[in-house]
């Protein structure tokens, strides 16, 4: 396997750790994840809570598997985009806390960009076959 393809390689295989390192969070413990769902979602948000640790998981499987990588990597970009709302609704609940609180709110909005970024790159470098 050339240099490329192992650092590809590397790079969805860390994607997909941490995917399912936050998705088995939302289970382990749900309660901070269930503070930042949108009111404005219907159902309770210990239901969105654990939907969304489901599709962390699942799509960390997607994105550690060579076969499924691009799609699940497609999917990773649409799930970092699709839980945006929630890191706005925890900035802005938490804009009245200690700054040291306030600024890991506030951080948390710009690195959906380079998490999307990573998502795509994964996804091409999938779809050239590349072992990401």
């Amino acid at each position: 396997m050339a240099a490329a393809d192992r650092t590809a390689d590397r790079s969805a295989l860390a994607m997909a750790r941490m995917l399912g390192g936050m998705g088995a969070l939302h289970f382990l413990a749900p309660k901070p994840f269930d503070a930042i769902v949108p009111r404005a979602l219907p159902g309770s948000p210990r239901t969105w809570t654990y939907a969304s640790g489901a599709a962390e998981l699942a799509v960390a499987a997607a994105v550690a598997l060579p076969r499924t990588r691009r799609a699940g990597a497609l999917a990773a970009a649409g799930l970092f985009a699709a839980v945006f709302p929630a890191n706005i609704k925890m900035a802005r609940d938490w804009r009245h806390r200690p700054a040291p609180l306030k600024a890991i709110a506030y951080g948390r909005l710009p690195l959906q960009v380079p998490m999307v970024a990573w998502a795509l790159h994964t996804a091409r470098a999938a779809g050239r076959g590349d072992r990401s």
